[in-house]
């Protein structure tokens, strides 16, 4: 006999993530919602926070998302490794994530790019817009880029470390590029072991280090 009756088992957590993805994507409004449901639950499968605009103060949805660390550590994600990414496929990434029209415009033309956007600077420029600071822009900077797991201090080469700072410092136009080299040689001489990394802790902690 055909089993007819087969019992269909529904995983107890079903109903809530569809929930919530539900409540994400009437208050994100997406124009295309297969590409953003994509993205959506690519973000949850890799334990990042998944691209939803948050709340205005008065309780309305806002039109855009607010730039956060750990929506630069989706997008930096989303680069893939890449030094070089075109604009019209980095402006779709933006849009994916519903940040703001008016800050891409705006590193685009602090930046001076054109179709070739180099990453690492143009990621620079966003840290810089949550940074104020030089040394608090090179710290978001490093949360981002750093590959360490298991709650480590965040790390990254000091060859990345060196090009970020110079450039920030050049765009920044207050300090000098005498300056920028006598503080990058200290860190390499008395700071770098071996293992060629430079920790937050390294240039916000050591009253010797001044990057402003």
């Amino acid at each position: 006999m055909p089993q007819t009756d087969k019992q269909i088992c529904i995983p107890p957590e079903l109903p809530e993530l569809l929930k919530q993805f539900t409540k994400a994507a009437i208050q994100t409004q997406p124009q295309d919602l297969i590409q953003w449901a994509a993205d959506y639950f690519g973000a949850m499968s890799r334990g990042e926070i998944p691209p939803e605009r948050e709340q205005s103060e008065s309780g309305a949805s806002s039109n855009w998302a607010e730039l956060t660390p750990d929506l630069l550590k989706i997008l930096h994600s989303r680069v893939g490794g890449r030094l070089i990414i075109h604009v019209n496929e980095l402006a779709q990434m933006w849009k994916v994530l519903s940040l703001p029209t008016d800050l891409f415009n705006s590193v685009m033309n602090v930046g001076r790019f054109t179709e070739d956007i180099e990453w690492l600077k143009f990621l620079a420029l966003l840290c810089s817009s949550l940074g104020v600071t030089i040394s608090k822009t090179l710290q978001i900077v490093c949360e981002v880029l750093s590959s360490d797991q298991g709650g480590g201090p965040p790390r990254i080469p000091f060859s990345t470390f060196r090009f970020l700072y110079a450039y920030v410092a050049q765009v920044d136009g207050e300090i000098s590029a005498s300056q920028v080299s006598r503080m990058l040689s200290y860190i390499e001489q008395e700071i770098i072991g071996p293992d060629g990394l430079i920790k937050v802790s390294d240039f916000t902690q050591n009253p010797m280090i001044r990057l402003e």
